[in-house]
C-alpha cells in the first residue's frame, strides 16, 4: 500500500448526543484504517460455537484463578461505522457461555453510517471484553468512519466525561507513514474524565512482518498474535485448574521495526538486536486464532475468526482487572503499562508472569520474522501468565 505524507488541517470534531466539542483534529481522511481481523478457514455457522471458548481461553492464560472481573472500571471498544446488531449478538454470545449480563453502552460518535466489513470486528471486540472483563462498564465507541480523524475522534471521547474509559482497546491499523507521529499525542499522557490515566492497546496488524500505526506509537501497548493449542481439548473439570499447552508465533501476526517512530527508552535493550533507535512492535502477545464469535452484521451467526484483534481487546480487558485491583488497594489506574511490563521482562520474575514464545514466524526475513527467546519482533516478550502477572502490575508504582 502506498504511503501518503499528512498534511494537517484543523477540523473541529463533535460528539453527535453527547454534545462534547473535542480538540481540533489533523485532517486524515486520505488515511482509511483497516480492521486486523479474518475470517478464519474453519468450519463456519455452525449450530453452536466451535474454537478456544472462553472458559478455555481463562484456563489457558490463568484468568480463571483471577477472582476480579473488572469491576468498578470502563474498558472502550473503538470500532468504524454502527454496527446495528451489537446488542443482540451479545445478548446471544452471553447465554451460550453463562456470562453474567455484562454492563454494555454503545456510543455514537458524530453520525455514523453502517458498513458490515466491520461488522465482525465490533462483535469480536464487545465479546471478548463481556467474557473476560464481565463486571467492568464496556462501552462501544462507534466512529463516523474509517478515517483517522474520525477513528482518532472516536478515541478521544472514550476517556472523556462521561465514559472515562481507562482501558481502550483499538483493532485497527494503517502500514506505518511518514508524519504519523502527529497523531501520538492522542495517546500520549492522557487522562481521563475523572483523573485517572488511560492505557491504550492496539492490535498489531494481520499482514505479517510489517509495522502497523497506531500500534506503533511509543504510548500505545502493541499487541501481537499467537497460535494457541491447549493442553487438553476438552474443558477441563476443576475451574480453576490451568490448562496451557503449547504456544507460536502466529504467521499473520504483525510485526517490525517503524520508520517513522523513535524507540522509547523502555524497549532498550529489549529490542537492540534489531534496532537501537527505532520502535519495535509488538510488545506481547495472545491467542489470535481460532476464537468463535456470535455475529449477524457482516456474518451470519456463530463463526471462527483470526486476527491481532482478538489479542487487543484480550490485554484491555487484562489491563481493566489490573486496574480494578488496584484502585481496591486505593492505587491509581496504571499510568505507565508498557514501561512496567518491560521492567518485568528484564527482571527475574520474566519466567513466571509470561510465556516466552521461542517458535513460529510472521514472513521470510530471517531472524526479524522468526519468534526466539526473549524479545522478537513476532510476539513481543510472550504473553500473559495473567494469575503471576497481574500481581506484579498491581504493585507497580505509577
Amino acid at each position: 500500500m502506498k504511503r501518503l505524507p499528512i498534511f494537517l488541517i484543523g477540523m473541529a470534531i463533535l460528539i453527535g448526543a453527547t454534545g462534547l466539542l473535542l480538540a481540533q483534529a489533523p485532517d486524515g481522511s486520505h488515511i482509511r484504517f483497516s480492521p486486523p481481523v479474518r475470517i478464519s478457514d474453519r468450519p463456519q455457522n455452525p449450530a453452536s460455537p466451535i474454537g478456544i471458548l472462553p472458559v478455555q481461553f481463562k484456563a489457558a492464560y490463568g484468568f480463571n484463578q483471577i477472582p476480579n472481573q473488572g469491576q468498578g472500571q470502563t474498558i472502550a471498544v473503538v470500532d468504524a461505522f454502527d454496527d446495528p446488531n451489537i446488542e443482540s449478538d451479545l445478548a446471544v454470545y452471553q447465554a451460550e457461555f453463562h456470562l453474567t449480563p455484562c454492563n454494555f453502552q454503545k456510543v455514537k460518535v458524530g453520525n455514523p453510517g453502517q458498513n458490515q466489513s466491520w461488522g465482525v470486528e465490533t462483535s469480536l471486540d464487545v465479546e471478548q471484553a463481556c467474557a473476560l472483563a464481565p463486571a467492568a462498564n464496556i462501552i462501544l465507541v462507534e466512529a463516523d468512519s474509517d478515517s483517522v480523524a474520525d477513528l482518532l475522534a472516536a478515541v478521544q471521547a472514550a476517556s472523556l466525561s462521561p465514559y472515562n474509559a481507562t482501558v481502550v482497546s483499538m483493532s485497527f491499523g494503517y502500514p506505518d507513514f511518514n508524519g504519523e507521529m502527529q497523531y501520538d499525542s492522542y495517546f500520549c499522557n492522557i487522562v481521563a474524565g475523572n483523573g485517572q490515566p488511560v492505557t491504550f492497546v492496539a492490535a498489531s496488524g494481520d499482514g505479517g512482518h510489517h509495522p502497523e500505526y497506531p500500534s506503533t506509537s511509543p504510548c500505545v501497548v502493541a499487541a501481537g498474535g499467537t497460535t494457541l493449542v491447549l493442553g487438553q481439548a476438552t474443558p477441563l473439570p476443576n475451574p480453576l485448574q490451568l490448562n496451557y499447552g503449547v504456544e507460536i508465533g502466529w504467521s499473520h501476526g504483525g510485526g517490525g521495526v517503524s520508520s517513522q517512530e523513535s524507540q522509547p527508552s523502555w524497549q532498550s535493550p529489549a529490542c537492540a538486536t534489531w534496532s537501537s533507535t527505532n520502535r519495535c512492535v509488538p510488545d506481547i502477545a495472545s491467542v489470535a486464532a481460532n476464537i468463535p464469535i456470535y455475529c449477524t452484521f457482516g456474518a451470519s451467526g456463530w463463526t471462527n475468526v483470526d486476527g491481532t484483534s482478538i489479542a487487543s481487546p484480550d490485554w484491555a480487558s487484562f489491563f481493566t482487572i489490573v486496574n480494578s485491583l488496584r484502585a481496591g488497594q486505593g492505587k491509581g489506574t496504571l499510568s505507565q503499562a508498557a514501561y512496567d511490563l518491560y521492567q518485568i521482562y528484564y527482571s527475574a520474575d520474566y519466567s513466571t508472569d509470561f510465556h516466552d514464545i521461542t517458535t513460529g514466524s510472521n514472513g521470510n526475513c530471517g531472524s526479524q520474522c522468526n519468534a526466539g527467546p526473549g524479545y522478537d519482533l513476532v510476539t513481543g516478550i510472550g504473553s500473559y501468565q495473567a494469575s503471576n502477572l497481574v500481581t506484579a502490575l498491581v504493585a507497580a508504582t505509577n
